[in-house]
């Protein structure tokens, strides 16, 4: 414990040492393999594990509100791999204070923000009810059965953004019928064509308008990665 409390002009003055690339070891509770074993599973088992320090990027750090000396309010703009408990940890330590998150809410990420997103409560009243259970007793007979198909999606799957949309980021290949079934099967395909994004190192390819498979791009050609059968 640390009866030490920085002033908003302390915490503001410390920002931009944990802006632009910084190194970060990550928490002790994380993904992170040690040893072929993850390290929030060493944690659980009451070992303390050394985790190298990495390279991650801040693009930003704000003060959003500084209600009082024991909190402060961040908004961050961070790279792929930041550990925001991390990111705490290293300040309230440089600040004299020690520090931990209290709440952390993602307001972004890729092409979304948090107006896209759907709350628990919005997919539960958008999922079509179950049809009614048969009461004990009651002859099977006068129970007909309503199919999954018959029951009404409609408002879960204007909830639900398509496949495609996350992916907008990555350059898209329209395949021929021969090479989407190359690629069904796990096989890379030769791209070619004006438009093909051979400088890129991942894409996305499609058949008939859907999306097929993500892969990465050499020498060349299209590497799946993930294939979507459903395409």
């Amino acid at each position: 414990n640390s009866d030490n409390r920085p002033s908003r002009a302390d915490v503001e003055a410390l920002l931009p040492n944990y802006t632009g690339v910084i190194s970060q070891i990550p928490p002790q509770f994380s993904a992170i393999k040690i040893a072929g074993e993850r390290a929030y599973d060493l944690a659980r088992e009451g070992e303390t594990v050394e985790i190298p320090a990495r390279e991650v990027e801040i693009d930003r750090l704000e003060i959003v509100e500084f209600p009082d000396a024991n909190r402060t309010e961040f908004e961050v703009e961070c790279s792929k791999g930041t550990y925001v408990r991390s990111l705490a940890r290293d300040m309230g330590r440089d600040l004299g204070c020690y520090g931990h998150i209290s709440d952390l809410r993602r307001i972004e990420v890729a092409p979304f923000t948090d107006e896209d997103l759907v709350t628990l409560a919005e997919l539960e009243e958008a999922w079509p009810p179950l049809p009614p259970k048969k009461e004990e007793g009651e002859a099977d007979a006068e129970i007909v059965e309503q199919p999954a198909a018959r029951r009404d999606f409609s408002a879960m799957d204007a909830l639900i953004i398509d496949t495609g949309a996350a992916l907008d980021c990555l350059p898209q290949v329209a395949l021929s019928d021969d090479q989407a079934q190359r690629v069904r099967l796990g096989n890379p395909v030769i791209i070619r064509g004006r438009d093909a994004p051979l400088e890129a190192d991942e894409a996305c390819v499609t058949s008939h308008g859907k999306l097929l498979a993500i892969g990465y791009i050499e020498h060349g050609q299209f590497k799946p990665k993930r294939v979507f059968t459903a395409g």
